[in-house]
């Protein structure tokens, strides 16, 4: 059982492969908000993955996300999650993102656990089917 509670903390130095203008989310030399939503799921993953059960993950399903002030090129960003809640198999967390000089985010995040093999035979299914041409590629 994963207890509320459990909490991670993470930091980033943001590189060019994060900006905006990297990530096509805008032409600002700043920390992209996908980048930062990648931010808030690896430390909201981190703090549960040390109590899952052997051959269980998770995988992102929700994520609401204020990006509210700008990071440049080098600056630190430091993220830390909080799980509020366990309905099952689903997490829900509190996240809080801030750089060197101020608060930039903050997010609510929700994330199912999921059992690995079965996720991955059903996603090589979908593959199978598309690639068979039985579901036409997108």
């Amino acid at each position: 059982m994963i207890e509320i509670g459990r909490t991670s903390e993470r930091s980033w130095t943001v590189g060019p492969q994060h900006l905006a203008s990297a990530l096509g989310s805008g032409l600002a030399d700043v920390l992209a908000t996908p980048a930062l939503v990648a931010f808030c799921e690896q430390t909201a993953r981190a703090s549960v993955d040390p109590e899952l059960d052997p051959g269980a993950s998770t995988v992102g399903t929700r994520i609401e996300i204020e990006h509210t002030a700008p990071t440049p090129l080098g600056g630190t960003v430091t993220v830390v999650s909080r799980l509020i809640r366990v309905d099952g198999r689903r997490l829900r967390f509190e996240i809080h993102a801030r750089d060197e000089v101020e608060p930039i985010g903050r997010a609510t995040h929700e994330r199912a656990i999921i059992d690995r093999a079965r996720f991955d035979g059903r996603v090589a299914e979908k593959v199978a089917r598309v690639r068979s041409g039985e579901i036409p590629d997108p």
